[in-house]
């Protein structure tokens, strides 16, 4: 059920301000600086939850598709609106028209769909603070760029590409720091208003502060941390463009903007934007603005500490949904990356991890081990698979797909009998979802069930059975007995079996036999003669989905032909 919007009583952080960021320093260095071991006052109040409704968004740009990372980042700020009872908004950054993927937007809301991420407002959705698509919105940044030439706060360069490319490469070659050197900034504003009456080319910059601000950040404390490192060298100043020459924003525009008109109260987004942020803290300052809070969360990196590429684990949302992975567990995984919490064990749905959620991340980088996804991936199968709600009929639905693809009727006919395909594949994913990973490795697991002629009963080579196979065959027939044909019934009539043989054994022999070790002749001969030696569910589960006509049939089988193949009268130990 979607959150109703609150329009009133969101929560405000203020920030002091004080010193400026390390210039010249890539996201990387400039985590790695911000990971240093500090005082940490802020993180103990950064863990706890706000105490009114918190208004998040995700901000995707349509230029490529949904990854881990991004939802990731979407995933956190979904958890903390709901956590606290507020909102969470999709916003779509589209004001880089000439990257923009066709179908990324279509594709991008399918995914998060997929994913259970329902966004409160929003584009499909609607809300009081649309619209929600920036390329909607280009005259209320226009207007507010405009607002920052009138205070000062920002000016017009009307520098062409030519000129700043040669500028940086000049700059570059006598080992300085390429940012512009303000020569617009010094023309006066009539000038600068006759050249923009004219149409003249230009861009808006922001005029950016001797120093920039500082800030408290949910995760790593003050930034940053420390000694201030100066902001400008030899006349080079980092005053960042807000509004293109086509009249369109930069990120950093359209972004502050946004996140104040649409009342946002806490942004989550990757470390690579901690170095910018400062910039944006001057913004809020410079319209007279009170930030949201902000908390950025590491990147995602292979076992080699590289961020991921897409040879390596970074692939769409979308490639994991075709692979099969359920979206239950995709998000599990996803919400442990990076994020600390006190649950005891990985394994959590959707609805627990929405209850436990406080905004505690850990500092630094976040290696991901695909390993833990296929782990949880079990665990959630087995989880749907008990509450046999919608997203069993889902699951049922693809194994479906696989089988009716791979096995064709006459396969199937064997051990179907009457039973329907949809029937039958739910018994077998009720006996055995422990061991799923997706449809099509758990439909070969378990091959046996869909054409069992390929698997005749295995019965020659059981040289270390503690049991004659005489024996074992005599004292199993008695199994196929079982009433009722479920698998506690059949569970039972096994223990009678191993209990009777012990005594048996024990008789002829003058010596007893470990009951483990004739309990585990019995169920090797059973998946032996029965399911011709495959893995699958537990001999009792697989017994009771074949029925009670299959499993003496297999007997009668094995009967038939264990005289003209095994003169030595033992059977195979591969039906273990």
């Amino acid at each position: 059920m979607r959150l109703p919007s609150l329009r009133h009583g969101t929560l405000r952080h203020g920030i002091k301000n004080i010193n400026s960021p390390g210039r010249g320093l890539s996201p990387f260095q400039y985590v790695t600086l911000l990971s240093r071991p500090s005082g940490s006052r802020w993180l103990s109040k950064a863990t706890k939850l706000p105490e009114q409704p918190a208004r998040t968004r995700f901000a995707p740009s349509p230029t490529g598709y949904l990854h881990l990372g991004s939802l990731r980042t979407a995933l956190f700020n979904y958890l903390l609106a709901r956590r606290t009872g507020g909102q969470f908004l999709l916003r779509i950054e589209d004001t880089d028209q000439k990257r923009t993927v066709p179908d990324a937007e279509e594709k991008l809301f399918k995914d998060l769909r997929w994913a259970g991420l329902e966004w409160d407002e929003g584009p499909e959705v609607g809300g009081p603070y649309g619209p929600y698509r920036q390329s909607e919105r280009t005259a209320l940044y226009q207007l507010h760029a405009g607002q920052l030439l009138e205070t000062g706060h920002a000016y017009r360069c009307f520098c062409t590409q030519e000129r700043l490319q040669e500028l940086a490469e000049e700059r570059h070659k006598l080992g300085l720091p390429t940012d512009y050197d303000r020569r617009c900034f010094h023309m006066s504003k009539e000038e600068s208003n006759a050249k923009a009456a004219d149409a003249q080319p230009h861009v808006i910059r922001l005029l950016s502060p001797p120093k920039y601000p500082s800030f408290i950040d949910l995760v790593y404390g003050k930034v940053p941390k420390g000694a201030t490192l100066k902001r400008t060298v030899d006349d080079a100043f980092d005053d960042p463009i807000l509004l293109k020459s086509d009249g369109l924003p930069t990120y950093h525009l359209a972004n502050v903007v946004d996140d104040h008109h649409m009342e946002i109260t806490h942004v989550v987004r990757g470390s690579e934007w901690l170095i910018a942020t400062p910039k944006h803290i001057a913004m809020y300052e410079a319209f007279g603005w009170k930030p949201p809070a902000f908390a950025h969360v590491g990147l995602l990196v292979d076992e080699e500490g590289n961020k991921l590429s897409k040879r390596k684990l970074d692939i769409d949302i979308a490639s994991y949904r075709d692979k099969g992975v359920l979206p239950d567990a995709l998000v599990n995984f996803v919400a442990l990356l990076g994020w600390s919490h006190n649950m005891g064990k990985d394994f959590c749905t959707v609805e627990r991890l929405q209850e436990l959620f406080r905004p505690k991340f850990t500092k630094g980088n976040t290696t991901v081990d695909i390993r833990k996804l296929w782990f949880l991936q079990s665990k959630h199968a087995a989880n749907i698979t008990e509450e046999s709600g919608q997203p069993f009929a889902d699951l049922v639905r693809q194994v479906e797909e696989v089988v009716v693809k791979e096995y064709n009727v006459a396969d199937r006919s064997h051990t179907l009998q009457d039973t329907l395909l949809p029937t039958y594949i739910s018994s077998i994913l009720k006996a055995d979802a422990r061991n799923y990973s997706t449809p099509e490795e758990f439909v070969k697991r378990v091959e046996f069930f869909f054409r069992p002629q390929h698997y005749p009963p295995i019965f020659d080579g059981y040289q270390k059975s503690n049991v004659a196979v005489d024996t074992l065959a005599s004292a199993c027939r008695q199994i196929l007995q079982a009433s009722p044909w479920t698998k506690e019934g059949i569970q039972k009539e096994i223990l009678t079996t191993v209990a009777q043989l012990e005594k048996s054994i024990a008789s002829e022999a003058s010596e007893k036999h470990s009951h483990r070790a004739v309990s585990a002749d019995v169920h090797h001969f059973l998946r032996g003669v029965i399911l011709g030696g495959r893995a699958g569910p537990t001999v009792a589960e697989s017994m009771e989905i074949l029925g009670k006509a299959f499993c003496a049939a297999r007997f009668s089988e094995f009967q038939a032909a264990r005289p003209a193949t095994a003169e030595d009268g033992t059977v195979s130990s591969a039906a273990g």
